[in-house]
């Protein structure tokens, strides 16, 4: 186990995985205020990784924060079924595990079959725990069905929806067709281009 790096009240920001109040949680917001005669502070919107609950705290010039110690895995998404979500090894496709829904998240919705994904890891007392799942920023996915195009339909700003091949629903031009394969952004949730 390294020593964990000591984080500065100012160097709290977004993305950042801290421990606080024992366990790790996501910055989700971070602003660093200024008042007249007082001391600047940090005022932090946190994520628990372990409960789900959102917290807010107030960071001082005077206090820091433990960076949490987290290890990033390459995991295989295998396929989903009644809210159970079913990974594996990428090496070994025995050593297969599930995660629920509630740690997954949002990124549920762009999960593709036997593609990898990064699994954030926080050891508490020799346990290994996964704590979060992230995906690439952009991921490609064949268009399983797509509305046709209706010439002079603007009235919606040239966007229909479409569905993806692992059951997605997305917004996308209306030149998208059945069959295109399209890069998506997962962080955002929106289309990028057609490859």
């Amino acid at each position: 186990m390294f020593p964990m790096s000591k984080l500065e009240y100012n160097d709290i920001r977004e993305k950042k995985i801290i421990i606080y109040n024992g366990e790790p949680c996501e910055v989700i917001e971070s602003h660093v205020a200024r008042t007249q005669q007082r001391k600047p502070q940090n005022q932090v919107k946190l994520k628990s990784l372990i409960a789900g609950k959102t917290i807010a705290a107030t960071f001082h010039v005077s206090e820091s924060a433990d960076e949490a110690d987290i290890i990033k895995r390459d995991i295989t998404f295998l396929y989903h079924n009644k809210g159970e979500y079913w990974f594996c090894d990428p090496n070994d496709k025995s050593k297969r595990f599930k995660l629920d829904l509630a740690l997954i998240g949002d990124t549920a919705k762009f999960l593709k079959q036997n593609s990898n994904v990064t699994a954030l890891i926080w050891e508490d007392n020799e346990v290994e725990k996964i704590i979060k799942v992230t995906l690439p920023i952009k991921i490609e996915f064949k268009v399983k069905e797509a509305p046709p195009a209706v010439r002079g339909d603007t009235s919606k700003g040239g966007i229909k929806v479409i569905i993806l091949e692992n059951g997605a629903t997305l917004n996308a031009p209306m030149f998208i067709a059945p069959g295109d394969v399209i890069s998506v952004n997962t962080e955002t949730g929106e289309y990028v281009e057609r490859i």
